[in-house]
């Protein structure tokens, strides 16, 4: 058996099934590794009808269970996954109170670091909280993934597994996509590493538009492509870097993409049909998990081309390419966001539409949950609903946000909320644009209230095009502007000054440690640019 798994971990398969062939057959270890072959091939149901013939045999056993829970993973049976992984850190937990598992952020109080011991290591808990992330992380929930990888026994930073750092980078992407990609950079300098750290760190790369580091990453690793990388990850990769240099010939490598997975969805969709009109339930299920995976696959794919064109702002182009597409993507959720999105973004008459496909996002979250909802999607309602003469829908809608906003801040005080905050510096940028200045300002000033929970290096960014916008709209003597309007105006830019001199102008400035006696750190900021405006306006408005 020794010798079966050696050939196994050298990827020399032919002869670890040839040693495996004259091992006894009943025996739990030799069905142990034949449950690892069918696993490591893909067969997922038959490594789990493995793993439970072995724990009908020798009772619960934790590295058992893991592997049942993983296979359940790998079948996207999420409930039946999360029951057996919840059993296993019960049992770790109550077991071995020592490791501090499940502990959480212990409500800021420090606890002690352990080591990798060997109870660590038996318990198998440090696998199942980063499987349970990885459940919660599929089914975007994203908060829930945060909690088990806090929920993790407390270790030394020199001491964490690279499955565990490799899931810290993912999950926290949206916080510190930097310390994310130094993360994921780091694991694949230093081998072995998780089998999805290549293909994550490239998707992530061209995800935030780093399309050089993504083509260098490529280039210097060239070696892994073929290990790590499906050929249609690849083609989409390599479309997806030359979308800035060659964005015609980027198209038509993802549009010969998109016709591989078109092929393959139809034929699914045929399967599906004809597994249902025989009453195939095993069948059906088996080809509706096939046509999930492939058109999770399919999306980004057509997103990618779509956004060829949204660059380009053609966005009928955008809107028949994913009318096109709506036989498979239909009810696709992000099928759904993307065509309000280019519905919205042709104004007019699209708007009601827009409404049509944003509203049900909204109503999905209820009220009390209106915060889960992209801001966006909130803030281009209420556009869409102001600019179809529905403005108490939209009022509706930001008085919820708000109210909501205060509710959570009283249960959370440190937290920061922005949806309130978008919405407004949206309306208000739509007010600018369409020439009603008075009002428009009157929303990007109250987009910010209170300023040390709203300002910021993004949120400023859109403030002051508004301002830049109205003085060159005065300069220009196409407005005048009320005197209490411009009393508002002086007394916003004084207050963002006052509270805006540790705030950079920059998001990757934001890490730094401020100056205040480097000149350079000085005007980089919110306090040099606010009082630049304010100085500006005055000149424009005496």
């Amino acid at each position: 058996m020794l010798q079966a798994m050696i050939k196994f971990e050298q990827e020399e398969i032919g002869a670890f099934k040839t040693i495996l062939g004259r091992c006894l057959e009943d025996d739990p270890e030799t069905i142990i590794a034949s449950a690892a072959y069918f696993f490591k091939e893909g067969e997922f149901n038959q490594a789990l009808n493995k793993y439970f013939d072995v724990q009908n045999t020798l009772g619960h056993q934790v590295d058992l269970a893991y592997n049942i829970g993983l296979c359940h993973y790998k079948l996207k049976q999420y409930d039946a996954a999360t029951k057996v992984i919840k059993d296993l850190i019960k049992r770790g937990i109550d077991e071995h109170p020592e490791l501090s598992a499940g502990g959480g952020d212990n409500n800021g109080m420090e606890t002690k670091r352990i080591n990798n011991s060997f109870a660590l290591q038996e318990t198998h808990l440090v696998e199942a909280f980063n499987l349970m992330a990885a459940i919660e992380f599929d089914k975007s929930n994203l908060e829930d993934a945060k909690k088990a990888l806090r929920d993790l026994p407390p270790r030394k930073e020199e001491e964490i597994d690279p499955v565990t750092l490799h899931n810290e980078a993912l999950i926290r992407m949206d916080e510190d996509a930097t310390v994310g990609f130094r993360k994921l950079n780091y694991l694949l300098s230093n081998p072995p590493f998780p089998p999805e750290t290549f293909g994550n760190l490239l998707l992530l790369y061209c995800k935030h538009e780093y399309y050089d580091l993504a083509a260098d990453i490529l280039a210097e690793n060239s070696h892994l492509t073929y290990n790590f990388l499906s050929q249609e990850l690849f083609e989409y990769l390599d479309a997806a870097i030359m979308v800035t240099t060659s964005p015609e010939e980027a198209y038509r490598k993802f549009d010969n993409l998109s016709t591989q997975y078109i092929d393959r969805l139809r034929k699914l969709m045929r399967a599906i049909s004809a597994a249902s009109a025989s009453r195939d339930k095993d069948a059906i299920e088996a080809s509706r998990i096939e046509f999930d995976e492939e058109l999770k696959c399919y999306i980004p794919a057509l997103m990618a081309q779509a956004r060829i064109y949204w660059r380009k702002e053609k966005y009928t182009m955008v809107e028949s390419l994913f009318r096109q597409s709506a036989e498979f993507c239909g009810d696709h959720s992000i099928w759904k966001l993307n065509v309000a999105h280019v519905l919205f973004m042709q104004q007019g008459e699209k708007f009601k539409d827009s409404i049509r496909y944003y509203n049900p996002f909204v109503q999905k979250c209820g009220e009390k949950n209106i915060l889960e909802v992209a801001a966006i999607v909130l803030a281009n309602l209420c556009v869409a609903y102001i600019m179809t003469n529905q403005n108490e829908d939209a009022e509706e809608i930001m008085k919820s946000i708000e109210k909501e906003e205060e509710r959570q801040a009283r249960n959370n005080p440190q937290k920061q909320f922005f949806h309130s905050c978008i919405v407004n510096l949206v309306i208000g940028t739509l007010y600018c644009e369409k020439g009603n200045f008075e009002f428009g300002v009157s929303r990007i000033c109250k987009s910010l209230e209170p300023y040390d929970k709203k300002l910021g290096a993004d949120t400023w960014f859109y403030t002051k095009r508004c301002f830049l916008a109205l003085a060159e709209n005065l300069s220009k003597q196409m407005l005048a502007l009320k005197d209490e309007t411009v009393i508002d105006i002086m007394e916003f830019l004084e207050d963002i000054e006052n509270n805006g001199r540790d705030t950079f102008t920059k998001i990757e400035q934001s890490k730094q440690q401020f100056d205040a006696m480097d000149p350079t750190c000085a005007s980089n900021t919110v306090a040099f640019e606010a009082r630049q405006l304010r100085q500006v306006l005055m000149i424009l408005t005496e």
